[in-house]
């Protein structure tokens, strides 16, 4: 199991998920839904209970790395993101490929800057402290606000896999979605740092 600390920056506290962090999720998760529509958030405590036990059992089995986004100025869990799609050579504990996702906000920490802070926590936690050669971030196909994020990044577009996974849109719960490909390299991570250093500076 790949265990990670909580990563601290001036907006944001990347704390590792527990289920104290259900009632300010749920609470956030209730709130203004409408930014939510490609990915699964929880509506109320008791859906971000059950949802955080998913998270705590596939981190169990090495399969992700969840954190709570905890907004500094105020302390509340505003939303969830984490490491997933791990990939590790036999024998060896750190991984040299992630995929940072599962990401949701609160729509009051939304263009805040949260959202750039904690990508730069963990691409820096990723490629600093693991040593990780290549950090993954995809979306649906279809999330053209969520493309548009990642290439501001700097994350380079490697394509689209056609059918890749099950559709996290309601009602679409047995249709495979398209995904939109993107990563970052070790090569290309000092000017992606410099991109989101400046977007928070």
């Amino acid at each position: 199991m790949l265990l990670a600390p909580a990563l601290v920056g001036r907006l944001v506290r990347l704390e590792p998920l527990t289920e104290a962090h259900a009632e300010h999720l749920g609470a956030a998760g209730a709130d203004d839904r409408s930014t939510f529509g490609y990915t699964i958030v929880p509506n109320g405590r008791d859906e971000a209970r059950g949802y955080i036990r998913s998270l705590l059992d596939l981190h169990g089995r090495g399969e992700t790395v969840p954190f709570a986004q905890v907004r500094v100025r105020d302390g509340l869990a505003v939303g969830v993101t984490r490491y997933l799609t791990i990939r590790m050579r036999e024998g060896e504990r750190v991984p040299y490929a992630v995929e940072i996702g599962g990401t949701w906000l609160v729509s009051s920490a939304q263009r805040t800057g949260i959202n750039t802070e904690a990508k730069l926590l963990l691409f820096a936690h990723a490629f600093g402290t693991w040593g990780a050669e290549r950090v993954d971030l995809k979306t649906d196909a279809r999330n053209a606000r969520s493309r548009a994020a990642m290439a501001a990044l700097g994350a380079t577009f490697e394509g689209v896999l056609r059918k890749w996974q099950p559709s996290l849109v309601a009602g679409e719960e047995s249709e495979l979605r398209d995904s939109a490909m993107y990563a970052v390299v070790r090569s290309e991570w000092p000017e992606t740092r410099r991109r989101l250093e400046a977007r928070l500076g």
